[in-house]
């Protein structure tokens, strides 16, 4: 009788168990590299990319679509054009650019100052306790960094906007890209030349961001409430129930008579994206009146040039 040690299937088994086991080891060996790569990659990327500086880079951007979204799909139904103030045929024959022109061209500028905005959080210079969530903080003074954001951000804005009009060769260059758009419509907001876009927003932000001493969790939020508001002035609809519009003095039918491309309109009303008074203060405030047109098809802005102030 033959020994079950000698027996041949035991030693093909054994045989067959080694070449598992080695393969096994083989494989372990090939995927080493691989894993060690990712979790270099993962450790890269947590030191780059934290949860509140994520939500500072992405957030603004996933507002600003879905938000002008909502207006794109509100003005394909006929009862807006009551509210609207340019007709849709306006539309196309004062836009010098298509939709799928601006869209290219917003998200670019996207891209730009979600980049900057991750190289900011970044900055040497910042305070890291401010990165870190406060038990011991009051809302009253997120209120107030808020408050303090806000103004940063219009005066910086105003400035650079009235100096890019002021400038025929700056203006030629870079913020004429902005006026290509003399009938705004909600996803053009942001549609400007890279370099404008990160002079006039993207250091603005910056801006308001440092000086106002905010987290990156209350700059997430601020960042939203810029771009819904940067919205809403372009929207192109003149909404009654629309809480932006009733708030704040600088609205659609406000900035609408800045896009103008002749008049006083393009010479008046840089200020954005919240209030009007630097516009009051330097004597670039234009006055106007909303009007409900001759046909009933929206509302007409009409300009008082005669009442500016200067």
């Amino acid at each position: 009788m033959r020994s079950r040690a000698n027996c041949p299937h035991t030693t093909r088994h054994k045989h067959h168990l080694l070449l598992l086991i080695g393969s096994n080891q083989f494989l372990k060996l090939q995927f080493l590299p691989v894993r060690t790569h990712l979790n270099r990659r993962n450790k890269l990327m947590e030191l780059f990319l934290q949860g509140d500086e994520a939500m500072l880079m992405a957030m603004p951007i996933v507002v600003y679509w879905l938000y002008s979204g909502a207006y794109e799909a509100l003005s394909c139904f006929s009862g807006m054009d009551s509210y609207r103030l340019h007709s849709r045929k306006e539309e196309k024959s004062k836009n010098l650019v298509s939709k799928a022109q601006v869209v290219k061209g917003v998200l670019l500028q996207q891209v730009i100052q979600a980049t900057l905005t991750l190289l900011l959080t970044k900055f040497p210079g910042d305070d890291p306790n401010r990165h870190k969530p406060s038990t011991t903080a009051a809302a009253a003074a997120a209120a107030v960094r808020f408050f303090v954001a806000m103004v940063v951000f219009d005066s910086w804005q105003y400035l650079v906007h009235r100096y890019m009009h002021h400038n025929k060769l700056l203006y030629r260059k870079f913020h004429s890209w902005h006026h290509r758009i003399a009938a705004p419509y909600a996803f053009a907001a942001q549609y400007n030349h890279p370099v404008d876009g990160v002079l006039t927003e993207t250091v603005a932000g910056g801006l308001a961001y440092f000086v106002s001493g905010m987290s990156p969790a209350t700059a997430a939020a601020f960042f939203c409430f810029a771009t819904v508001k940067g919205i809403d002035d372009h929207c192109g609809l003149l909404l009654p129930w629309n809480p932006f519009h009733l708030a704040f003095g600088n609205n659609a039918a406000y900035h609408e008579v800045h896009h103008r491309r002749h008049g006083a309109g393009s010479t008046h009303n840089f200020a954005q994206p919240f209030f009007v008074a630097w516009d009051k203060i330097m004597g670039t405030y234009l006055p106007y009146a909303v009007v409900k047109r001759e046909d009933g098809a929206g509302y007409e802005v009409s300009v008082e040039e005669n009442k500016k102030t200067e």
